[in-house]
C-alpha cells in the first residue's frame, strides 16, 4: 500500500506506520483525558501516566516479539536491534501486559484507583489501536491468509516486502482492517457502556474481554508468522494468549463487581 509517506535521500524516511501509531497514542491519551473528570482525576494525571504506559507498551511489544520468535533471534542476535525489528509492530499482547503492569505500579505509587483509571483509558486504547492497525495495513504487516473473497487485498510494493516480509501479488484477507473495524466497534460499545457504568473496572474489563474475543476470531484469518502453535496447530500463540486474557479479565470483572456490591447495599 503506502509504507512510506516520503524520504529525504538516505537520511530520513517518514513511515506511514510510525505516523499512525504516534497519532493513535496521542488520540488515545487525549480520549482518556476527556473521561478523566468522570472519576475526579485531573487530565494532566492521565496524560502523564498515558505517556509512561505508551512507552512501556512499545517496549513490551518488542520484547514479546523477540520471545515469540526466539528460535530466529537466538540464532541471529544482531537482528534484535535491526531496522526490521525496530520497524515491526511487535506483539500487542506483550505491549498490553507491560502497559498494564506500568499502570498498576504507577497507581500504587501515587495512591490512585487502578480500576477506575482503567475505565478511563479503555476507550482510548481501543480507538488508538484502531488507528495503529490502519498503520499496519499501510505497511503490509500482520497480513492475512490467501483468499478469493471480493474484499481481498493484494500488496505490490517491494518496499513493504523488504520491510515486513508481506507476500506480493497474492490476494489476502485484510486482517489489519478486520481488527481496525473490531476496535472501532469496541470503542463505540465502551462509550455507550460508560452511561451505565455501575462499578469501577467494568469498562476496563469489558474492553479486555471484547478484544480477546475479537483477536481470537481474527487469528483464524492471519497468515503472517506469529510464534508457535498449540494443540497440533489448531491454535496460534496469540489465540492462547487471548483465551488467558479473557479468563483473567472475566475474573477481574467478577471481583470488582463483588467489591462494589456491599457498597451498593449500604
Amino acid at each position: 500500500m503506502f509504507p512510506r509517506l516520503f524520504s529525504v535521500g538516505d537520511v530520513f524516511t517518514l513511515h506511514t506506520y510510525g505516523l499512525m501509531v504516534a497519532l493513535g497514542l496521542l488520540i488515545g491519551i487525549y480520549t482518556a483525558g476527556r473521561f478523566a473528570p468522570r472519576i475526579g482525576v485531573e487530565p494532566e494525571t492521565v496524560w502523564n501516566l498515558g505517556i509512561y504506559m505508551a512507552l512501556a507498551g512499545l517496549v513490551g511489544a518488542k520484547l514479546a516479539l523477540v520471545f515469540s520468535e526466539w528460535g530466529y533471534y537466538s540464532s541471529n542476535p544482531r537482528e534484535i536491534f535491526s531496522a526490521a525489528t525496530l520497524h515491526a509492530g511487535g506483539v500487542w499482547h506483550g505491549g498490553l501486559l507491560l502497559a498494564i503492569a506500568t499502570g498498576a505500579w504507577y497507581t500504587w505509587r501515587h495512591q490512585l484507583a487502578f480500576a477506575a483509571l482503567g475505565d478511563v483509558y479503555a476507550p482510548g486504547i481501543a480507538l488508538g489501536h484502531a488507528l495503529g492497525r490502519l498503520g499496519c495495513f499501510s505497511a503490509g504487516c500482520c497480513w492475512g491468509k490467501p483468499t478469493d473473497v471480493p474484499w481481498a487485498v493484494t500488496f505490490t510494493n517491494p518496499y513493504s516486502a523488504q520491510l515486513v516480509g508481506v507476500p506480493l501479488g497474492i490476494a489476502l484477507h485484510p486482517t489489519q482492517l478486520y481488527e481496525a473495524a473490531a476496535e472501532a466497534v469496541i470503542f463505540a460499545l465502551l462509550v455507550l457502556l460508560w452511561r451505565r457504568r455501575s462499578f469501577s473496572g467494568q469498562i476496563f474489563a469489558s474492553y479486555l474481554m471484547l478484544y480477546a474475543v475479537a483477536r481470537f476470531l481474527i487469528e483464524f484469518f492471519r497468515g503472517d508468522p506469529r510464534g508457535g502453535t498449540f494443540f497440533d496447530g489448531a491454535l496460534s500463540l496469540p489465540q492462547v494468549a487471548s483465551v488467558a486474557l479473557l479468563v483473567v479479565a472475566g475474573l477481574f470483572w467478577l471481583y470488582q463487581r463483588h467489591r462494589a456490591a456491599p457498597a451498593d447495599a449500604d
